[in-house]
């Protein structure tokens, strides 16, 4: 397989997929049947072969494919679907906030979707094509892949949350001023999820009120679902930037009284 090519994988219709390779993938992306390829944005074969083998598409759904920053959104053309989503780096190293962007265009015979860094969503899928419990159509792919998404988020926001009940806890018993750098960075978590978030749960609600011919009643409840969950992700940052700020506020107005009862007895 060509290295700008991460997998590709022709369809089924029974949840299991067969491996592409070489000229295969060009002709699956070319036939009826449903076709999926995974390609790796940042090498420099990737933009030729788009414009070779999706030059029917408007140029500039090939550039949003492509770009450097993307924010989640969803954009309908005919009978298929520009869709840019985003999922929690779960990357060795890496801070979870830095949320990684997988770009796709889907139709009722193909999938393109390109990355710049590992999303492990995407691996998860490929795993289930494996086990012949994969996406039996295009819908249920975009369905499963934003619900393996969102199930990634789950511990990693939970986790933000247990740690905003730990800060608030220890205000409440031992007054320490280093504790203010820990309310800031969890401040700052919950505004950059929530800043791609937000979006995620617009693109979704408008993906699952399409029209499409591939996407059936079926893939929309599997979608309201994962509408459900990042909308309730939303509020919970919401909810964690909020307490975060009333923690901060209380931290300082008990330093603040520290200091001043220290003042009055220097000046006593």
């Amino acid at each position: 397989m060509s290295e700008h090519i991460l997998l590709a994988y022709g369809f089924d219709s029974k949840g299991g997929g067969e491996a592409l390779t070489g000229d295969a993938i060009s002709e699956q992306i070319r036939d009826d049947k449903l076709a999926w390829v995974h390609m790796d944005a940042n090498h420099c074969d990737t933009k030729a072969w788009l414009e070779k083998e999706i030059a029917y598409l408007d140029p500039f759904i090939i550039e949003a494919l492509l770009e450097d920053e993307t924010r989640p959104r969803m954009t309908q053309i005919d009978d298929g679907v520009l869709l840019i989503l985003r999922g929690v780096n779960l990357n060795k190293n890496a801070d979870p906030e830095d949320m990684i962007s997988i770009r796709l265009w889907i139709d009722k015979h193909r999938i393109i979707s390109i990355r710049r860094r590992k999303l492990k969503a995407v691996w998860d899928i490929e795993e289930k094509l494996k086990a012949g419990k994969g996406p039996k159509d295009a819908g249920q792919f975009v369905s499963m892949l934003a619900s393996r998404l969102f199930e990634r988020m789950e511990p990693v926001l939970t986790a933000l949350d247990d740690t905003t009940d730990d800060i608030e806890e220890k205000v409440l018993e031992t007054v320490d001023g280093s504790l203010r750098q820990a309310i800031v960075d969890v401040r700052k978590q919950a505004i950059i999820f929530r800043r791609y978030m937000a979006p995620q749960r617009d693109a979704i609600g408008q993906l699952r009120m399409t029209d499409l011919e591939w996407m059936d009643d079926t893939h929309k409840r599997h979608l309201q679902e994962a509408y459900n969950h990042v909308t309730r992700y939303v509020e919970d940052l919401d909810a964690i930037r909020e307490r975060a700020q009333i923690v901060k506020d209380e931290l300082a107005n008990i330093l603040a009284d520290r200091m001043n009862k220290n003042m009055y007895i220097l000046s006593v």
